[in-house]
């Protein structure tokens, strides 16, 4: 048996013998509008593809938008939490830096007099402390002296002619600078080296 044997029998019109038998009688304007609601029926099922097509789409981009979202929401709430201590830190400086302006101010002498050796003694234990609460929040001191001026951690303050030293380097740190983490607090306030006139 061949393929062709398989296959029900055709008339000239392509159409199966049966199924013209039982079409008989039926009007041909029934025909007509069966041929149109199967076209029109195809045409819908194209839209319908490609609409569920535009939706799948819209629900990828939507997905997508949602993973960025929540990938800055997690960096904003990480970031909060390592610099939400950066206003009281920079508070803290100011009274840092008055201790140590007090400890710079006591002669070496008087250091060592019976009567203000607990006050010098309080007073470094004190600046101590904040060192060591600076250190556990990530606070550090910035280096300044003898390195070339990096804008983004120094201020320059006044340029100071100088043989010794390279033009553009630190020689002098009038406040110290601070970074957070990864971020500036204060920067170091610095005197430059010039090239002498």
């Amino acid at each position: 048996m061949t393929e062709d044997d398989s296959q029900p029998p055709r008339d000239n019109d392509g159409v199966d013998p049966a199924v013209a038998r039982e079409l008989e009688g039926v009007p041909e304007h029934l025909l007509e509008v069966e041929e149109a609601a199967l076209d029109s029926i195809d045409e819908t099922l194209a839209k319908v593809e490609e609409e569920l097509g535009t939706a799948k789409q819209e629900v990828l981009y939507a997905k997508a938008e949602t993973q960025n979202v929540r990938r800055r929401l997690e960096k904003d709430i990480s970031d909060a939490r390592a610099y939400a201590v950066t206003g009281f830190a920079r508070d803290i400086l100011s009274v840092y830096d008055n201790l140590s302006r007090a400890l710079e101010a006591v002669p070496e002498e008087l250091r060592e007099d019976e009567k203000l050796k607990g006050l010098v003694e309080g007073i470094e234990a004190t600046a101590r402390e904040i060192d060591k609460a600076f250190g556990q929040h990530g606070i550090s001191r910035i280096a300044a002296m003898g390195l070339p001026l990096d804008p983004n951690q120094h201020q320059a303050m006044i340029e100071v002619p100088s043989e010794d030293a390279e033009p553009g380097t630190i020689i002098q740190e009038m406040q110290a600078g601070y970074m957070i983490k990864e971020r500036l607090l204060r920067p170091a306030m610095v005197a430059v080296a010039k090239k002498p006139e």
